[in-house]
């Protein structure tokens, strides 16, 4: 593959770029529908909606309004009155004033909005922000009407701070393009691939933002490992063909178990279910399986191409000796135990908030306060209060039961501020507290105990109930296939037990702190932002995948190094410095430039892709700098020879040494 890629580099080429058109006229013509459905096919909460039909959808949207004298005075009520006529202008816009409610003190209106598509709801927040009524609040309350970054905004500053890493890197415009090239090619196509199987698997609308995220993340990483390599070639004075090989046969390697790991690792998310998991592995996959092509075959023949020229507009730079990473190793190696210790300490210190770890489900009550959304959010509750943001329906499934008495009994239930008849078989109960209070999840639990069997619980807080607990049950097996698998790839690559074992228990401690940072920033608030609450069900699942798969990343960076080394002259201690010297400068820009992408998207505007972008930051910056440059290498001083131990090999040396003797 590597002497195809040279000799028709040309074709090479031209074939990437006509797959790359190709896909993205398939993903224009051909698109697939999101789906953001997490309703677990046979819980509670999901036989309760089927059997209630259109009866258990919530309303899509709400006007809620607020006046301190009342909102049935006649100067807010005209005020009111005229809004909802220009709202109900809008083609496919229902505003519905006689379905409206009305808090106890009067104060707070909420009225039932329904409208055809994203582009009416975009109308409807136009409205609402020309909207100048005297004494008058009026807020949008729904998903639709929340406030979001314009596309491509995070991904154009991701891509920013990327070139500025890869210049400082580099040195080098030309070095530092390629990989953006490469990054960029291949997020294009998994991102077209992805939109194109969204027909075939059920995918929900933020899956993109995961493609984007890790193909550019990994995909720029990849190409900057291969290009170090070709570099290095170059300066060793070997030709261009033979640098190119070198490059391919050592970093591109790495990248191509690197890319398997993560691939591998991602698709533990089908834990979850087929139907619940296959559209975020889907979206993990796409982006890094498109940009590890991309890198091993696409990113050679343009080093072919270009050969010696990639240094043409070279900055000036100067090599002093031993790098500081060489000597950096060996201060480690000198106290491996204390170094050790204090790496372990801090790991361990970041990971603590985690143990308080509670998921659930975001709403608008995350938001800042400068959403149309959070201020309804805010105006519902002071009027109706806390559960009236998540009230919960009882579907009745057997018509030998009476309705009122079921409504008489979930009334009766602590927890609930007020239950009533909403159909024929069906009731709303409002919890006291809101959707996110740990109170409102021990209601559920005790409506579903107590009332008649033939009563199910749903709604969005119960069907958030039910994810939250499916995803804990599967946490277990899915991080134990992770675990295995990643086990069985890492011994096939580097021929050791030992070494898979303690990158596995490194990694683990990386994902902990980073878990541990997130639980204090958004369930805790540690920021002061005002948007304390418990983090998404599905997102520790899938940071646990993608955390722990780009933490293999690095080791199996480091690791090729090391083993190349060891294998050179046999020598443990001299094996660790010379792989650290020679790949510390390369994966801390990989770490850089991953972090930014990643921190880039902690900027987002929803909140669980905030946690995502955040979360993999730190476990890239962490596991970059704790882990890489003192853990690793502290253990592996410790462990010595018995880091590469393998029982083929033992058996081999034990025979030999019976020989001898």
């Amino acid at each position: 593959m590597i002497r195809f890629c040279i000799q028709h580099r040309r074709l090479v080429v031209v074939l990437w770029l006509a797959l790359a058109a190709a896909l993205v006229a398939a993903g224009a013509t051909w698109p697939g529908p999101s789906d953001d459905d997490f309703t677990l096919p046979g819980s509670e909460s999901r036989q309760a909606a089927e059997l209630l039909g259109a009866g258990a959808e919530e309303p899509p949207g709400a006007l809620v309004v607020s006046a301190p004298g009342g909102v049935q005075d006649p100067g807010p009520r005209q005020a009111v009155t005229g809004l909802v006529a220009r709202m109900n202008a809008v083609p496919g816009v229902r505003v519905s004033p006689d379905a409206q409610r009305v808090s106890a003190d009067g104060t707070v209106a909420s009225i039932p909005v329904d409208y055809p598509d994203q582009a009416a709801a975009l109308e409807l927040g136009k409205i609402r922000d020309a909207f100048r009524g005297p004494g008058v609040t009026a807020e949008l309350a729904g998903d639709d009407f929340a406030a979001f970054t314009p596309g491509g905004l995070t991904e154009a500053i991701g891509l920013l701070a990327a070139a500025i890493v890869l210049l400082v890197a580099f040195r080098s415009l030309i070095a530092t393009v390629l990989p953006l090239i490469i990054g960029v090619i291949g997020v294009v196509c998994g991102v077209s691939l992805l939109t194109v199987l969204g027909n075939v698997v059920d995918t929900p609308s933020f899956a993109v933002y995961l493609t984007i995220m890790l193909g550019l993340g990994v995909g720029i990483d990849y190409a900057l490992l291969i290009v170090t390599r070709f570099r290095t070639g170059l300066d060793e004075g070997i030709g261009v063909d033979a640098a190119v090989t070198r490059a391919m046969r050592t970093a591109g390697r790495s990248v191509l178990f690197a890319g398997l790991i993560v691939i591998t690792t991602g698709a533990g998310i089908l834990f979850l279910g087929p139907s619940i998991g296959g559209g975020i592995a889907l979206a993990a996959g796409c982006g890094v399986v498109m940009v590890m092509l991309a890198s091993l075959t696409l990113l050679p023949a343009l080093l072919r191409m270009i050969g010696t020229r990639i240094d043409r507009f070279a900055l000036p730079h100067r090599t002093t000796g031993r790098p500081l990473s060489y000597r950096w190793s060996r201060v480690v190696q000198r106290r491996p135990w204390l170094t050790g210790a204090l790496a372990l300490v801090a790991l361990v210190v970041l990971a603590l908030p985690a143990t308080q770890l509670r998921v659930g489900w975001s709403d608008a009550s995350n938001r800042p306060v400068s959403d149309t959304t959070r201020r309804a959010h805010d105006l519902l509750a002071r009027g109706f209060g806390p559960g009236m943001e998540g009230p919960l329906i009882l579907a009745v499934g057997d018509t030998r039961t009476s309705l009122d008495e079921v409504v008489l009994q979930a009334a009766g239930t602590p927890g609930v501020a007020r239950a009533f008849p909403a159909g024929e078989r069906s009731a709303i109960v409002v919890p006291e507290t809101g959707p996110q209070d740990e109170r409102t999840t021990d209601l559920i639990h005790r409506l579903r105990a107590g009332l008649p069997e033939p009563v199910l619980v749903t709604g969005s807080t119960a069907a958030a109930v039910d994810y939250a607990r499916h995803s804990a049950d599967r946490l277990p097996w899915m991080a134990g296939a992770v675990l295995l698998a990643s086990f069985v790839l890492l011994t096939g690559v580097f021929r050791s037990l030992v070494l898979p074992v303690k990158a596995i228990v490194v990694n683990l401690l990386s994902i902990g702190a980073a878990y541990g940072v997130i639980v204090a920033v958004f369930q805790y608030d540690a920021l002061g932002q005002g948007t304390a609450g418990p983090i998404d069900a599905w997102v520790p699942t899938m940071l646990f995948v993608i955390m722990f798969g780009l933490s293999m990343d690095y080791e199996v960076f480091l690791l090729s190094r090391i083993r190349e080394e060891y294998l050179r002259h046999g020598d443990n201690s001299r094996a660790v410095a010379g792989g650290l010297a020679g790949t510390a400068r390369v994966i801390t820009a990989a770490a850089t430039i991953m972090f930014c992408v990643f921190a880039a998207f902690g900027a987002f505007d929803d909140r669980a892709l905030r946690v995502m972008g955040v979360g993999l930051a730190v476990a890239v910056l962490v596991d970059a700098t704790v882990v890489r440059l003192v853990l690793v290498p502290a253990a592996m001083e410790v462990l010595g020879a018995r880091n590469w131990w393998f029982p083929e090999v033992a058996f081999r040396r034990l025979t030999l040494k019976r020989n001898v003797t």
